[in-house]
């Protein structure tokens, strides 16, 4: 499936897990993520309503409606109970997110905190942040919601801890819109690279979770503004790149050899006889059957328009292509100079994990399945897709939390 078809695909399938009609889940697991989860939840009534939402995301067929999740439970009374506590309750899902990312970081210490844009296609035009605007990932003009997920990730596992929501001015500065979505007053516009690089900072550096760096895929934001903030914030980042970045290079063994200051893919170019192999886990996780990828890392530096953005400081450039393949490499650019080759490439690889995982489990769960118009809505119901997502992962035979080598 090419990317443009596995970012609009809509929908659910009928099943989650081996058949339909079994659990994918372990109940013990549930109970235990239920209690963690809405322990700030000071009304017993809210917590029984989020083990219920849990549950019926774990459980129903088709799309994650709250019709569907309901006719599992209890029918239209539940229907309405679901309904209001997702959409028209009060309760915060800002501690429920960080309790989920702290259980996650105990249960499987992440290697690394990922981020991944997420598109949701509408047909209409009330759901809160639906626009007709241009998506970056698609090169194209969607009717869509757009929104960037933190995952917390191992190379056998990854769970979303945290979400942000792009609202365009045509939400924000629409007085109406705001109120019929409740959008509150402290939310202001902000590029979909710029959210997405808040919502890992806020994750990486202010809830008291294990430091690890950011990998993501900065080729369509802002580059030197992603990097400022993560050194402001102490947070590593790595982070791939296009190939016509201007960059200097300072490593001794290159300089004399290309011009001070050139695209990234040239400097590789002129490296190319310094790629090495680096055997790696496959996407799956597998240690056996290993794809042989050619790596090298080069020191360099930004040019002089980044560098008045981001401040002084050596950088790696990192090269990693697939030996049977005759494709250009992948080219990334991390403040982790010191770090290992073969650390950085399977860091790299991060990214095809949480892929895999939110195809396989977390859009199987309805994390896209939210129509209402709340901003608050939103935010709950992904925050409670990503725990049934973790339910389905901690709960999976076979996943475990094994760190780099």
């Amino acid at each position: 499936m090419n990317a443009v078809a596995q970012l609009l695909e809509n929908g659910s399938p009928d099943t989650v897990g081996p058949a339909a009609g079994h659990p994918s889940w372990d109940e013990r697991v549930l109970d235990e993520m239920s209690t963690v989860l809405f322990a700030s939840l000071r009304r017993s009534d809210q917590r029984l309503r989020g083990a219920e939402y849990l549950r019926g995301l774990l459980g129903a067929q088709g799309r994650r409606s709250i019709r569907n999740m309901a006719s599992r439970l209890g029918g239209s009374a539940t229907e309405q109970s679901l309904h209001h506590f997702v959409s028209d309750s009060t309760w915060d899902w800002a501690p429920v997110r960080r309790s989920l990312a702290r259980h996650i970081s105990e249960q499987a210490p992440p290697f690394a905190y990922v981020v991944r844009p997420m598109v949701i296609p509408k047909t209409g035009e009330n759901s809160v942040g639906v626009d007709r605007q241009f998506v970056s990932e698609l090169g194209q003009l969607v009717n869509a919601q757009q929104a960037a997920g933190v995952w917390s990730a191992t190379e056998e596992m990854s769970v979303p801890i945290n979400w942000r929501l792009h609202l365009s001015a045509s939400w924000l500065g629409d007085r109406a819109r705001r109120r019929q979505a409740s959008i509150p007053d402290d939310v202001w516009e902000q590029t979909p690279g710029d959210g997405a690089v808040e919502a890992a900072i806020e994750a990486a550096s202010q809830w008291g979770l294990p430091q690890r760096p950011v990998v993501l895929d900065a080729r369509h934001m802002d580059l030197a503004s992603a990097i400022a903030r993560f050194r402001a914030a102490g947070v590593p980042f790595l982070a791939r790149i296009n190939d016509s970045l201007q960059l200097a290079v300072t490593d001794p063994a290159l300089q004399g050899r290309t011009p001070e200051v050139q695209q990234a893919a040239q400097i590789m170019t002129a490296a190319r006889d310094r790629m090495r192999p680096a055997p790696l886990p496959d996407e799956g996780g597998a240690r056996a059957g290993r794809p042989l990828h050619l790596t090298t890392k080069i020191r360099v530096r930004p040019s002089r328009a980044v560098r008045q953005v981001v401040g002084q400081g050596e950088l790696a450039l990192l090269g990693v292509t697939e030996a049977r393949r005759q494709k250009p490499p992948e080219l990334w650019l991390t403040d982790m100079t010191q770090a290992r080759l073969p650390t950085l490439v399977r860091l790299s690889r991060l990214i095809r994990r949480a892929d895999r995982d939110f195809r396989e489990t977390t859009d199987r769960l309805g994390i896209r399945d939210f129509t209402g118009r709340s901003y608050a809505g939103w935010h709950r119901h992904v925050t409670l897709a990503s725990a049934a997502h973790a339910v389905s992962m901690l709960g999976a035979p076979g996943e475990g939390a094994r760190g780099p080598a």
